[in-house]
């Protein structure tokens, strides 16, 4: 999908995002074994080779099915860039929680930000959800100030939780109706 001419501006790349790919392998078994983002998420074990490769080729895409859509951020060049998540769907209330990952030679280069407006966009059009929310520590600034920039509303605190396996932090919950 590419981002819609209102939500280009000069200073954003252009990004796509994309379904998974079997390519998209190493890089995935990379980012959820990698210990440092264990604690801004729900994951705190490693994955097999094998587990990743058989949801890359099982997964469906379908938020009805599946409850989670996981779609791999590429920029013009066709790099991949990390990857967002749209997880924990709730139909009933059509709501899902989202989430980002950015490869760290592309961070702070506006590639998260025109991956956000390429979500938001596809959660209201394509999923047609009411809202999203994140879930993002006190201490990740970037991840606030990219929310933040995004329109998000900050509207509570959750105490100590989230632990990275010395110390708890306070996460902020991040709404956005759509």
């Amino acid at each position: 999908m590419n981002t819609p001419p209102d939500t280009v501006t000069t200073n954003t790349p252009r990004v796509a995002l994309r379904a998974m790919e079997p390519e998209d392998l190493d890089w995935l078994y990379a980012v959820e074994n990698n210990r440092e983002v264990w604690n801004v998420g729900n994951t705190n074990v490693p994955y097999s080779r094998y587990v990743l490769h058989d949801y890359i080729a099982n997964a469906t895409n379908d938020i009805y099915n599946d409850g989670q859509v996981r779609l791999i951020v590429e920029n013009e060049e066709h790099e991949l860039i990390g990857m967002v998540d749209v997880f924990d769907f709730n139909a009933q209330h059509r709501r899902a929680e989202v989430s980002i990952v950015v490869r760290k030679e592309y961070r702070r280069k506006g590639y998260a930000a025109a991956a956000i407006d390429q979500i938001l966009d596809y959660s209201l059009h394509i999923l047609h959800l009411h809202q999203l929310y994140a879930v993002v520590a006190e201490d990740n600034e970037a991840s606030l100030a990219l929310f933040l920039k995004k329109n998000f509303q900050t509207h509570n605190r959750l105490k100590e939780w989230l632990f990275d396996g010395v110390k708890y932090t306070d996460a902020i919950v991040l709404q956005k109706i759509l």
